[in-house]
């Protein structure tokens, strides 16, 4: 991948296709499943009932984003270590053509600044644009600004004050 920043060996683990595998992110520790299961937050770590939630919410997930949880996310490695990853989501219970989808993205901090964050909001913007979406939204808090300098640069409206409602971020895709 090339980014502003030079040439980044990192590449999507993911069933991306052939033409978006360059880039280097990682999932939300907020992110909430979509389906009927506890939340992650309620459940004592290392217990089985945790583990079982945690297989049981993957599996759903990998569906896709017609699947159970409306979701698809993809790991992404950069000079083979895991950099972070990204999600689609369908906000809503059922699944409507031509809505918006979400997108979540995290990278770990050793991995941010170098335009990976960049390069796959660019690719889950093209998988969102094939999937029919007419709009990819995301949030964030207030005071990240590296989150909502990448969504500008997207082409995303900001609004809300991350006080009393997150910021929002909309980029049209049509």
């Amino acid at each position: 991948m090339t980014t502003p920043y030079g040439r980044a060996a990192c590449s999507c683990s993911t069933s991306l296709p052939a033409s978006s595998r360059n880039c280097s992110t990682s999932p939300s520790p907020t992110q909430r499943p979509t389906t009927s299961l506890p939340r992650w937050g309620k459940l004592t770590a290392g217990t089985p009932e945790r583990t079982g939630w945690f297989r049981e919410y993957h599996r759903a997930a990998a569906a896709g984003l017609d699947g159970p949880a409306a979701q698809k996310t993809w790991a992404i490695s950069c000079d083979g270590q895991i950099a972070g990853s990204i999600r689609l989501r369908r906000p809503g219970a059922s699944p409507s053509e031509g809505g918006p989808l979400e997108t979540g993205l995290w990278l770990g901090r050793s991995f941010r600044g170098r335009g990976i964050g960049r390069e796959a909001l660019t690719l889950v913007r093209a998988v969102a644009l094939r999937a029919g979406a007419s709009r990819l939204q995301a949030e964030t808090t207030a005071d990240n600004a590296a989150a909502q300098a990448l969504l500008r640069s997207a082409g995303a409206e900001l609004a809300g004050d991350g006080v009393s409602s997150p910021v929002t971020g909309r980029i049209s895709l049509r």
